[in-house]
């Protein structure tokens, strides 16, 4: 196995897929990188750098720089894919999702249904989204949620390198679309990655931390914190299922219910506001399914009903932390305690 960043990860699995297969195409604003400067087109690779080294191997072709409209950008996406091609599109920034609302929505998720499952969209759209890296308002948004809430899309987030490289592989092969988050504060953190042909399923979530006590589920950025949050708790000996959806369209329900039905208590750790959020979602699930399993409330542990802050101390309040996701694990065993007291 080699040790990658996440945004190695990524480069790797579009340089094996697009050589595996010549169908796969790449593009976006900037995926070529430094067109037209000094350095030459290879001088930057994207803002992210996720696509360094595509253009020199694959060529004007397949890498493919686009004007600064993501309409644009997914409009033709969407063409290609219909048309035989297995395009994988670059969005700098979830934030922009508005602008190409209506080529996600109302067209590359409804392809298959509208014409009666006779074609298909293999569509791969990356996304960079969350807080973190002060980034403001406007760039540091973490809408998995709108997206999750469309049928039709397939909706993937990545939590370490070796995930990156095994769902981004599922979904370029996959035949239906699929929105790909990428977390701009994940993009450095290291991991052993596996080698060769490697493949996730999507609707398996995978259990990073096994307990009795409480069961804390969250994707993204939120694994980490919740895996800090979990060591914290096991050096008082409460021990935590910490559960990484990996994609929220398809949600792995029955790992979330069999979770619950073994510790009783629920603890949902999501980036994104609360009103109308995954949390609520998987809360919605929970005290429908399993009810009479609980032993205590549902705690959401969420950002605030707020625009991300640009100040680095309002950002670092804004986001859940760990600490609060191991008051909130905390809340809820004292729940026990107060009932029967």
């Amino acid at each position: 196995m080699a040790n990658l960043t996440m945004r190695e990860a990524v480069n790797l699995t579009l340089h094996q897929e697009m050589a595996r297969d010549s169908n796969v195409i790449v593009l976006g604003e900037d995926v070529v990188g430094g067109m037209g400067t000094a350095g030459g087109p290879e001088a930057i690779g994207g803002i992210w750098k996720a696509t360094i080294g595509l253009y020199d191997k694959f060529g004007a072709g397949r890498v493919l720089d686009t004007p600064i409209s993501e309409a644009a950008i997914i409009g033709a996406a969407a063409g290609a894919a219909l048309t035989g091609k297995r395009p994988v599109a670059e969005l700098m920034f979830a934030d922009f999702i508005g602008v190409c609302l209506d080529q996600i929505w109302n067209q590359i998720a409804k392809f298959r249904y509208m014409f009666g499952g006779r074609t298909r969209c293999p569509v791969v759209i990356r996304i960079t989204y969350g807080a973190g890296v002060n980034a403001a308002a406007q760039h540091s948004q973490a809408p998995y949620a709108l997206m999750t809430a469309i049928p039709g899309i397939k909706v993937v987030m990545p939590a370490t390198p070796a995930d990156a490289k095994g769902l981004l592989t599922t979904a370029i092969r996959d035949d239906d679309p699929v929105l790909f988050f990428e977390h701009k504060a994940l993009y450095a953190i290291k991991g052993e990655v596996p080698d060769g042909d490697y493949m996730i399923p999507f609707g398996h979530a995978k259990l990073v931390r096994e307990g009795k006590d409480a069961t804390i589920v969250t994707c993204g950025q939120m694994v980490g914190f919740a895996e800090r949050a979990a060591d914290a708790l096991a050096r008082d000996g409460i021990a935590c299922d910490v559960l990484d959806l990996r994609t929220t369209s398809p949600l792995d329900e029955e790992a979330i219910l069999d979770s619950v039905e073994m510790t009783g208590r629920l603890v949902i750790v999501d980036e994104s506001p609360p009103r109308c959020s995954l949390a609520s979602d998987i809360s919605g699930i929970v005290g429908n399914q399993a009810f009479a399993a609980l032993k205590a409330p549902i705690e959401m542990v969420t950002a605030p009903h707020s625009p991300v802050p640009f100040a680095r101390e309002l950002e670092k309040a804004y986001l859940p932390s760990p600490a609060g996701i191991e008051a909130a694990v905390r809340k809820t065993l004292g729940y026990r305690s107060e009932r029967r007291g």
